[in-house]
């Protein structure tokens, strides 16, 4: 492995990385990125990898991201909030807002355990209130009540970071599978399969894998760098099964992370653990790398925008229009 690369921009250009590669996965992806001119976005997909630091894809084997890359508007300079824990950082990205406004300021958060006084709060699917902070998807469902939602989360404590009831189709991964630490063979197989069948308008897919090899290996390791590489095979599958439903020109793809890390942890104010990448993809989304400040909770005003729904005034995060083609 070649940890000398440089920024991911000139990454494929690499002469260590078999040409092979970046053939074949310019040849897959290359009809999905295809820009519309006039683009009628239909379905947004996030795909969230647990950890995956934008170090991480610098370094390891990831050929359809850097396919992506080369069509994508991203920043891998994206602000983690603090502390770059997974619960505040998850939540900050869905609800538009930091944990001074949402609440959520450590893994031990539970929506009947709100400690601060809300601003602003999400409805359930009957309408009536969360006692929570509202989230993208609960927006979704309040504005566009027809919408067909889901989310397919590789760690099992991400559903309580939602209002209840508010997604059509939910799934932990398989238990036998977390408990190997690859429950992203399931997940990554429940939500390409639904995707296809049900062309969601808005899917959330966590993958857990390589933030547990940064706890268990470090991160900055083999091991972790190989962890994204199986990201990548996932996040290919995902791709694939987009192309296969029939509806590429309509879905846009943002690949993001919850918080990078520094030896075995993650917590911290360090660059390492608070830059996230944030990659945009699809039709009427422009190419190269962003020149603006991109937060994480810049995410849930993102794909409200990209979805034709309006941001609660509550959130602070903003639309990155930039990403966009007008």
């Amino acid at each position: 492995m070649n940890n000398d690369k440089g920024i991911a921009v000139s990454k494929w250009q690499e002469n260590s990385r078999p040409i092979y590669w970046s053939f074949l996965f310019s040849l897959l992806l290359s009809p999905f990125f295809i820009k519309a001119q006039a683009p009628d976005i239909q379905h947004v997909i996030v795909i969230g990898v647990d950890g995956m630091s934008p170090d991480g894809i610098q370094k390891a084997l990831t050929p359809t991201i850097d396919s992506i890359l080369k069509v994508a508007a991203y920043s891998f300079k994206c602000q983690a909030v603090l502390p770059t824990s997974s619960s505040p950082n998850w939540a900050s990205m869905i609800m538009g807002a930091g944990p001074d406004k949402h609440g959520v300021t450590s893994n031990s958060w539970q929506p009947h355990k709100q400690t601060i006084e809300l601003e602003c709060e999400g409805t359930k699917r009957n309408g009536k209130p969360s006692g929570m902070w509202p989230t993208i998807f609960g927006e979704l469902r309040k504005q566009k009540p027809d919408a067909t939602i889901a989310c397919f989360n590789d760690w099992l404590a991400f559903n309580r970071l939602f209002e209840k009831g508010v997604v059509n189709r939910q799934r932990d991964a398989i238990l036998l599978q977390a408990a190997a630490h690859k429950g992203y063979k399931g997940i990554t197989r429940m939500a390409s399969n639904y995707f296809k069948r049900k062309k969601p308008d808005f899917m959330f897919v966590h993958l857990d894998n390589v933030d547990h090899a940064g706890h268990h290996d470090g991160h900055g390791t083999q091991a972790y760098y190989d962890a994204i590489s199986v990201a990548d095979q996932m996040i290919s599958k995902i791709v694939q099964a987009v192309k296969e439903s029939g509806v590429a020109d309509k879905t846009v793809i943002l690949i993001t992370a919850d918080h990078g890390g520094i030896g075995h942890g993650h917590g911290g104010d360090s660059p390492e653990e608070v830059n996230v990448p944030w990659i945009l993809t699809g039709p009427s989304v422009v190419n190269g790398e962003l020149q603006v400040v991109v937060n994480t909770y810049d995410t849930a005003a993102t794909v409200a925008y990209l979805l034709g729904i309006k941001a609660p005034d509550c959130w602070e995060g903003k639309a990155i229009i930039e990403a966009i083609a007008h």
